[in-house]
């Protein structure tokens, strides 16, 4: 059977990332059941053909208008749909879709009409801000990291940078590699168009990876991969943080001389 990914390199690279990393989440114990949603612009790897194909599905309602969004194309992983069937079957389990002129409505154009995730909304609006603020992040990932939901039950942590210092501290590759830190927002219910707003509220304060309360975490990039690789690494410091705690110590940290000595090292933001 024939995909839109047929003789598109570009196209192919781009939905064969996500599926690696819907792999990684999998197995990371970040995306139980059909938990986690990823979102990307691939608009740049659009051509004639793909802009002229028909719809295979109803138009559908975002639930906002999205000007920056018109004539837009995404990869998005299906609602429903589980990260590890994701990660073999990335086009049976997920679907291209192009914004309409109104930017309020979203029509599936390739492969099988499988409905976006919930919470598209969600990241349609920040796909829409990130354009608007004139930013090359085209990837949206959202997951469930075990250790770091863990630490979002304890309220210390959700003031602000709290939780920022502290996994920094664990190790010097976490600020190395995810130099923005770690935003906050408050629990909201999923899907909301209030949790959407409140992301882009953190995002607009400079981070690249936000915490959702007792409920997972959210990450932008210019990829699919560099969104994940903040995650994976902010995960790694909660749980040097809490194997520490689990044997009955709390773990120094790197001093604020260190840290400082990474941010100048790395040419990082202070």
């Amino acid at each position: 059977m024939s995909s839109i990914l047929d003789n598109r390199p570009e196209l192919a690279r781009e939905v064969n990332d996500v599926a690696e990393v819907a792999g990684y989440l999998w197995q990371k114990g970040m995306a139980e059941r059909n938990g986690g949603n990823i979102t990307i612009n691939i608009t740049d790897c659009v051509d004639d053909a793909i802009r002229n194909m028909p719809a295979i599905a109803a138009p559908v309602a975002i639930g906002m208008t999205l000007p920056n969004l018109k004539g837009k194309y995404f990869y998005c992983k299906g609602t429903n749909r589980r990260m590890r069937d994701l990660a073999r079957w990335p086009m049976d389990n997920g679907s291209i879709i192009r914004i309409l002129d109104d930017c309020a409505h979203y029509e599936i154009i390739a492969d099988k009409p499988v409905k976006p995730t919930s919470e598209l909304p969600s990241h349609l609006a920040v796909h829409n801000y990130l354009i608007g603020k004139g930013s090359n992040y085209k990837a949206s990932v959202h997951t469930h990291p075990i250790e770091l939901v863990a630490m979002s039950h304890n309220p210390e942590f959700l003031k602000k940078d709290v939780l920022t210092n502290l996994l920094w501290s664990m190790i010097p590759e976490t600020k190395a590699f995810c130099p923005r830190g770690l935003g906050i927002v408050p629990y909201m219910l999923p899907s909301s168009n209030e949790l959407a707003e409140a992301t882009i509220k953190a995002i607009d304060e400079n981070y690249d990876v936000v915490m959702w309360e007792k409920h997972g975490v959210f990450a932008v990039g210019e990829n699919v991969l560099e969104a994940f690789d903040m995650i994976d690494v902010l995960t790694k410091s909660a749980m040097i943080y809490q194997d520490a705690r689990s044997m009955g110590f709390v773990p120094d940290g790197m001093s604020d001389a260190q840290m400082k000595e990474i941010s100048t090292v790395f040419n990082l933001p202070k």
